[in-house]
């Protein structure tokens, strides 16, 4: 995790750079990446790990656990009795058109318990980012999506809700979404700033220099020779 956040903020400080030195998001032709474009790889990014973690409920995972096989993000510091067998958990449902939660046994909530800390990682790395925003002056801010945004997995496949958590029909869904979610032609820019730079402290025109080197090394050091 901590690499992938500090490359992204240091992706994210080179884009703040470029927005406040031309008054504009539109950076592209500047060599950078848009701060609206990074918002929908987040997108894309966090709800494709929330599906991994599978459905809100799993009687496998309560199996898992029970047996000894699985294990909570810091087990040993959790304050319970680590049996769960009279605990309880909310989890979220979607009931004619709406969002809701009902209360399950804790047991077969696993995965959920297990993604919410996962979001909650994410929630601190975004923090970072946003920090590169406030200290160049923008208002500007990225964001986590709602957790049921574009998933395909769990409660709310087979469902539309954007990443403020908004549930909406089809049509609405398919018209908004290139706003969401990178389109063919963010996909297409963004390779065409993925070009080589092999000289020593050089670095691409979207992503900002490491703060320090290897090994606190300069950042120009000649780390490799051939």
């Amino acid at each position: 995790m901590f690499v992938g956040t500090t490359g992204v903020q240091r992706t994210v400080q080179r884009t703040a750079e470029l927005m406040k030195q031309h008054g504009t998001d539109d950076i592209w032709q500047y060599g950078g990446i848009p701060l609206s474009v990074i918002q929908k790889y987040l997108n894309f990014q966090f709800s494709v790990s929330m599906d991994l973690f599978g459905s809100e409920t799993s009687s496998n995972v309560a199996n898992y656990y029970t047996s000894g096989l699985k294990g909570r993000w810091m087990e040993t510091r959790r304050k319970d009795d680590h049996l769960l067998h009279d605990l309880t958990m909310d989890v979220p449902i979607i009931e004619n058109g709406r969002m809701g939660s009902k209360n399950v046994p804790m047991l077969t909530a696993l995965n959920l318990d297990l993604r919410n800390e996962y979001a909650a990682d994410c929630e601190n790395g975004v923090k970072r980012w946003n920090q590169e925003l406030e200290d160049a002056g923008l208002e500007e801010r990225l964001f986590l999506p709602h957790q049921g945004f574009n998933r395909k997995v769990g409660t709310f496949a087979g469902h539309h809700v954007t990443p403020t958590g908004e549930l909406v029909d089809e049509a609405t869904w398919e018209k908004s979404v290139g706003e969401y979610l990178p389109t063919a032609e963010d996909r297409q820019r963004v390779a065409e700033l993925m070009v080589p730079h092999y000289e020593p402290g050089e670095f691409a025109g979207w992503i900002s220099p490491p703060s320090v080197g290897i090994n606190s090394l300069p950042v120009e050091y000649d780390y490799v020779r051939f």
